[in-house]
C-alpha cells in the first residue's frame, strides 16, 4: 500500500492511504440491497419485502431538511443507522459520507462531534477506532471553538481504544496534519492530542512528538500557544523525571516569558505539574528563577505544591494585592483561584482580608471580572461553613444573582449545587429561591436554561408540595418558550420530576396539563406536546397511555401542521412499546396505533408519509 509523509518539524511521519476515505454522495450510493430497500418519492416503500428505508438514504433526506431539529435528530440517530448497516458498511459508507459531506450549522456539528466520540463499538470494536478519526480531524479544524473542543474531546477518547499500531499509523499522522495545517485552529487542536499519543507511541515517535509540540509552543499565533501552554501540564505529566528536566521546563520557559499575559496565565498548571514531579533540590535549581518572577505576576498559587509555609505566607499577600491590580487580567485570573485562597489563609484572614475585596469585585467595571468571580467564590464555602457562609457570603451571591450581565448570573447558578451541599437546601430556598424564579423567566435563554437543569434537584429535597404550590406553573410554562432549546429541556425536566414524584403525581399534576396543550391556538405548544409524549413515553404505564395521551395523539393527527403530523408518527415508535409491554393494551397496537399511522401513510404531505412508513417498520405494523 502506497504510504504519504507527512512532517513535524522536519520529521517524516507516514500517513496510510487507508485513512483517506472515499467520495460518497447521495447518487453514489448503490440503492440495490437484499435486505434494506428504500422509500420511492410518494413515500411507498419500493421491494418491501421486508418493508424497509435504506439507512443512509433516510440520513441523507434528514440532513438536508431545513428544519434544524431535524438535522439534530437525524445526527443523534447515527448509532441506529449504523446498526442497520453493521459495521463494515459503516466503517465503508456512513464514516465516508460524514467526513466528506456534513457541512452545517455549529450546533448540528458540535453533536456530530460528541456523537462520533461514542462510535467506536458500531465500526466494530477496538480493532477499528482508527476508522472515526477522519471526521474528527475535519471538525477539529472548524473556526467554532467549542466545536473544535467537541472533536478534540472525542479524538481523545478513541485513541484510548486504540493500540499502539493504529496510534503510530493513524494518531500520529492525523496530529501531524493538524500541527502543519495554515491556520491557527487546526495548530490549536493539535495542542491539545499530544499527551495521548506521547503515552502509547513508540521511542522514536515519541522524540518526534516532542519536537512537534515545542514547534507548537512557539506558535507565531497566540491563540496555538494558549492552547500549548493549556495542554503543557497534560504533557508533562506522561513524561519520565528525566524528560521533565530536559524537555518540559524549557517549553515552560518559552510560554511563561510569552508576551501574551493570556498565554502565561495558564503557565501556572505546567510550573505546579513540575514543582510536583521534582525534587526539592531540583526545585530550588530549575524552578527559583521562574518563581520569583512569576510571584510578580499571577503564580501565588504554587504556594502548595512547593509545600513552604513561608512562600505561602508571602505569596498569600501577593494574591491580594493582585486583587487591585489595575489590570483587569490580573483581577479576573485571580478569581478563578479563589479556592486555592481557602487552602493557604486562615478563616479569619478570609474574613477579614479577602472578602472585602471580594464585594469589591462584585462591582467591577468589566464583566469578565464579575464572570470569573461568580464561577468560583463558591469555592470558599467549604472552608467557610455553613454559618459563616449564611453570614458573609450569601450576601455577596444575591448580589451576583442581580448583575446586569447574564455570564455572571448564569455563572454563579451553575454553582447552586455546591452551595447547597454547605448551607442545606432548607437554607437555600429561604435565601435564594426568590431570586432563583426571577432568574427563571430571564430575558437570556441560557439563564433560564440553566434554572431549569437544577429544578428536578430542587424539587426532590423540597418535596411534592413545594413543587405543586412554587415551581409547577413555571415547569409548565418553559414548555411554550420561544427557544428550542428551552422546551427541549422542559420536557426532559418532567421526566426527572415523573421520576422524582412518580406517575401516580404525574397523572394528576402534569400529564392533563401537558394534554390540554394539544388544543393551544400557538403551534409552538402543540408540537411541544407531541415530543413530551415521546420523552415521558418510557415513564409512564401503558393504561396511562391509553386513557390520557392516545385520545391527544389521534387529536393531532389531523393538525393542520405538516411537522406536527410527522412528529405525531415518530411519537408512536416511543408509545408502541409501552403499549405492547402489557396485555391489557396490546391490542391498541392493532387497532388505533395502526388506524393513525395508515391515514397518515396516505397523507398528500412527502415528509408526513415518510415518518409514518419509517414508524411502521419500527414498530413492526404493517399498514
Amino acid at each position: 500500500m502506497e504510504n504519504e509523509k507527512m512532517e513535524i518539524d522536519g520529521v517524516e511521519l507516514s500517513m496510510s492511504d487507508s485513512t483517506k476515505t472515499s467520495e460518497i454522495t447521495s447518487d453514489d450510493i448503490p440503492m440495490e440491497d437484499s435486505a434494506i430497500n428504500h422509500s420511492s418519492t410518494d413515500g411507498t416503500t419500493v421491494d418491501g419485502e421486508n418493508d424497509t428505508v435504506y439507512p443512509i438514504a433516510v440520513l441523507i433526506d434528514e440532513l438536508k431538511h431545513e428544519d434544524l431539529s431535524l438535522r439534530l435528530n437525524a445526527i443523534r440517530s447515527l448509532n441506529t443507522i449504523a446498526l442497520a448497516l453493521g459495521a463494515q458498511r459503516t466503517r465503508d459508507e456512513l464514516i465516508s459520507f460524514l467526513d466528506e459531506s456534513i457541512d452545517d450549522e455549529d450546533e448540528v456539528l458540535l453533536v456530530l462531534a460528541e456523537e462520533l466520540g461514542r462510535f467506536v463499538q458500531y465500526v466494530g470494536g477496538d480493532e477499528y477506532a482508527y476508522t472515526i478519526i477522519r471526521p474528527l480531524e475535519n471538525l477539529a479544524s472548524t473556526e467554532e471553538p467549542v466545536v473544535r473542543d467537541k472533536a478534540v474531546e472525542s479524538i481523545n477518547v478513541i485513541s484510548d481504544a486504540m493500540d499502539q499500531s493504529q496510534v503510530e499509523k493513524y494518531l500520529v499522522p492525523c496530529i501531524a496534519r493538524l500541527s502543519q495545517g495554515d491556520w491557527f485552529t487546526s495548530r490549536s487542536s493539535a495542542a491539545k492530542l499530544y499527551p495521548k499519543a506521547y503515552v502509547k507511541a513508540l521511542p522514536e515517535t515519541k522524540e518526534k512528538l516532542k519536537i512537534g509540540f515545542e514547534k507548537l509552543c512557539n506558535d507565531e499565533t497566540p491563540m496555538t500557544r494558549r492552547s500549548a501552554a493549556g495542554s503543557l501540564k497534560d504533557f508533562i505529566s506522561v513524561l519520565s523525571p528525566e524528560d521533565v528536566v530536559e524537555y518540559g521546563i524549557k517549553n515552560f520557559v518559552f510560554l511563561s516569558n510569552d508576551d501574551q499575559d493570556s498565554v502565561r496565565l495558564l503557565t501556572i498548571e505546567p510550573l505546579i505539574e513540575i514543582a510536583q514531579i521534582l525534587t526539592g533540590e531540583q526545585n530550588l535549581k530549575h524552578l527559583s528563577e521562574s518563581l520569583n518572577k512569576l510571584c510578580s505576576d499571577k503564580s501565588w498559587r504554587l504556594a502548595r505544591a512547593l509545600k513552604d509555609d513561608s512562600l505561602q505566607a508571602h505569596l498569600g499577600e501577593v494574591g491580594l494585592q493582585l486583587m487591585e491590580d489595575q489590570e483587569a487580567e490580573v483581577r479576573g485570573a485571580v478569581c478563578t483561584q479563589l479556592a486555592g485562597f481557602s487552602e493557604i489563609m486562615s478563616l479569619d484572614t478570609l474574613i477579614e482580608k479577602v472578602l472585602p475585596r471580594l464585594q469589591t469585585l462584585s462591582e467591577d467595571s468589566m464583566q469578565h471580572v464579575r464572570a470569573n468571580l461568580a464561577k468560583n467564590v463558591t469555592g470558599l464555602c467549604e472552608k467557610f461553613g455553613p454559618e459563616k457562609t449564611v453570614e458573609h457570603l450569601l450576601p455577596l451571591f444575591l448580589r451576583i444573582l442581580k448583575d446586569s450581565f447574564p455570564e455572571v448570573r448564569l455563572n454563579i447558578i451553575s454553582q447552586l449545587e455546591q452551595i447547597n451541599k454547605v448551607v442545606g437546601i432548607e437554607q437555600l430556598s429561604q435565601s435564594l429561591l426568590p431570586a432563583i424564579f426571577e432568574l427563571a423567566e430571564d430575558k437570556q435563554w441560557r439563564v433560564r436554561l440553566a434554572i431549569i437543569e437544577y429544578v428536578p434537584l430542587l424539587a426532590s429535597q423540597l418535596g411534592v408540595q413545594f413543587f405543586d404550590e412554587k415551581l409547577s406553573n413555571l415547569s409548565m410554562a418553559w414548555l411554550g418558550d420561544p427557544v428550542y432549546s428551552i422546551r427541549n429541556a422542559a420536557t426532559v425536566n418532567l421526566k426527572a420530576l415523573i421520576e422524582v414524584f412518580g406517575v401516580e403525581w404525574a397523572c394528576k399534576s402534569i400529564i392533563p396539563k401537558i394534554m390540554a396543550m394539544a388544543n393551544h391556538p400557538n403551534y409552538l405548544y402543540r408540537i411541544t406536546t407531541i415530543f413530551a409524549i415521546t420523552t415521558l413515553a418510557p415513564t409512564v404505564s401503558s393504561a396511562v397511555i391509553r386513557d390520557l395521551v392516545l385520545p391527544t395523539v389521534e387529536t393531532l393527527m389531523n393538525d393542520p401542521i405538516p411537522n406536527i403530523r410527522f412528529n405525531v408518527a415518530k411519537s408512536l415508535e416511543a408509545l408502541t412499546p409501552v403499549l405492547k409491554s402489557d396485555a391489557a393494551t396490546s391490542s391498541l397496537v392493532d387497532t388505533k396505533v395502526k388506524a393513525i399511522l395508515k391515514k397518515l401513510s396516505e397523507d398528500p404531505d412527502q415528509d408526513v408519509r415518510f415518518f409514518a412508513n419509517k414508524a411502521s417498520f419500527a414498530t413492526g405494523i404493517t399498514v
